[in-house]
């Protein structure tokens, strides 16, 4: 009963986040791996910066917008999780022999990816709203965005990081998006029209 409801809840929450958490990762992909590995200026890997922070809604919503997407992240890691962990207890004998298919990459990628994920989250949001509302002090502020960067693993380190978290957020959200039935809906209406 109560893996149906995160089920549920997992199912009707990821259509909502998929375009603001598919942005953030992109974005933040491109702006690291931009400014260090192919040059880009400054100015172009600023526009970037600023999606990744929602800054095109304007400053004011900057933090809101940040809460949001991040909470929306860290609510789908935790229902997620669950899901596995309950799906993980149930099965007996898993066949090991089943095809790669989008479930499978979904679920394989959960437990690897959740912590990462829930870290640049929580980070994030921490250091968006230290610096918005409550003014936290320079030097925290910076080990917040240092944790949220993986600035701990060095230039070379960090950069493959960033790399690595968001094409695995971006994974999980093309599987899982795959998962909500969106898509068969609407090839199901497209060949019965035909």
């Amino acid at each position: 009963m109560q893996n149906l409801q995160f089920r549920k809840f997992h199912r009707k929450i990821a259509p909502i986040v998929f375009i603001p958490l598919f942005l953030t990762a992109f974005t933040g992909m491109v702006y690291r791996l931009g400014r260090t590995w192919m040059g880009l200026s400054e100015e172009k890997a600023d526009i970037f910066l600023m999606i990744h922070q929602g800054e095109f809604l304007g400053k004011p919503l900057v933090p809101i917008y940040v809460l949001l997407v991040g909470l929306g992240l860290i609510a789908m890691i935790l229902t997620g999780l669950t899901m596995v962990r309950l799906a993980q207890q149930k099965r007996k004998n898993p066949s090991k022999n089943t095809p790669l298919n989008a479930r499978k990459v979904h679920q394989i990628l959960a437990p690897i990816t959740f912590l990462p994920l829930f870290l640049s989250a929580s980070t994030g949001i921490f250091y968006r709203l230290g610096n918005s509302w409550f003014h936290i002090p320079s030097e925290f502020s910076k080990l917040l965005l240092r944790i949220h960067q993986g600035t701990y693993f060095g230039p070379f380190g960090r950069t493959i990081y960033i790399a690595l978290i968001g094409l695995g957020l971006i994974t999980m959200l093309i599987t899982g998006l795959n998962l909500t039935g969106i898509f068969r809906k609407k090839r199901a209406k497209v060949s019965e029209e035909s």
